[in-house]
């Protein structure tokens, strides 16, 4: 178990691009890694997210050409292609059902939740927002519990997205934010510059 505390963690957390090719990681531990990922806040709880598991090296490969044959996707011990969930609406039952069995909140409370949320899934635009916003947040929190446990990681946006659609026969409810490597890192990471606080902040 780490006992590096949560800044420790953030600060050495870097995008990892070279990774060892011999290097494997468990399913028990991608598993955790996930589970982890999963409890990352979202809208109404809906929990806007679904992640597929590229952990063969054969799979891998029919990754690489889609994204643009980067060799990290070779080389990692594993790629996540993490989506965000278009009809997050439909998990309404599963997530505040069991709350309602369990006394913690009242069936009219629900059913009124439900309208609100029915009411912001209608728009499509927000749909897809959410679904891009929400998944983005499990995507950063699973980085951070993999360097927590020891593991580098990098977010790809560059790939494509249609192919990827196509070749894994993604579902239409699902929309590809991003890909992350994970693995361990071939080259040491280094610090990248950031910009200073009031170039990213302003109080109001």
């Amino acid at each position: 178990m780490t006992t590096k505390d949560f800044f420790t963690v953030m600060n050495e957390r870097t995008s990892t691009r070279a990774y060892n090719p011999e290097k494997a990681i468990s399913k028990e531990e991608l598993s955790e890694l996930l589970l982890a990922a999963g409890k990352a806040p979202s809208a109404w709880n809906l929990q806007h997210w679904k992640f597929l598991v590229f952990q063969d090296k054969d799979i891998q490969e029919k990754l690489y050409p889609i994204a643009y044959n980067q060799q990290q996707i070779r080389d990692a011990s594993a790629v996540i292609a993490v989506l965000g969930d278009l009809e997050a609406q439909k998990n309404v039952d599963e997530v505040f059902g069991p709350l309602v069995v369990q006394g913690f909140m009242t069936k009219e409370a629900k059913d009124k939740l439900a309208a609100n949320v029915a009411g912001a899934y209608s728009n499509s635009q927000y749909a897809r927002e959410a679904a891009v916003c929400n998944a983005s947040l499990a995507a950063m929190q699973f980085m951070l519990a993999a360097k927590a446990k020891g593991w580098d990681t990098c977010p790809i946006g560059g790939y494509n997205a249609a192919q990827f659609i196509e070749t894994f026969q993604i579902p239409s409810r699902y929309i590809p934010v991003m890909l992350i490597t994970i693995g361990e890192a071939s080259v040491p990471g280094h610090p990248s510059a950031r910009m200073k606080l009031d170039q990213i902040a302003e109080w109001m």
